[in-house]
């Protein structure tokens, strides 16, 4: 269980990161390096969740998904210095919730 939360967690800080570069190379007019390591970040997001032990693509980019949610919400807090309020922390509780129902939820049809 920790190795994926880790490859979670890493795919989603590249994706963020990546993604941010990009934005303040085309947003704020920052260098075209920012833009050019943002897009090769970017690459490596595709490549990371590939190292999951779960055999479904679809499981595991939905399991993916919550955990990006609330990733992007501590991004913005320490980087953009965006506090999320209580419904952002709800609606991040809600994501997790989610998450640990997709990827450990009894399966008894497979």
């Amino acid at each position: 269980m920790v190795q994926t939360i880790v490859l979670f967690v890493l795919a989603g800080l590249a994706e963020i990161g990546g993604g941010y570069l990009i934005w303040i190379w085309l947003r704020e007019g920052t260098a075209w390096w920012c833009g050019l390591i943002g897009a090769v970040v970017l690459v490596m997001y595709g490549i990371i969740p590939t190292f999951q032990s779960f055999p479904s693509f679809g499981r595991v980019y939905a399991a993916y998904g919550g955990v990006f949610i609330v990733l992007a919400l501590l991004w913005g807090w320490a980087v953009e210095k965006k506090t999320p309020d209580l419904f952002d922390w709800i609606g991040a509780l809600i994501c997790l919730i989610g998450v640990s129902v997709i990827l450990w939820g009894p399966r008894t049809f497979e």
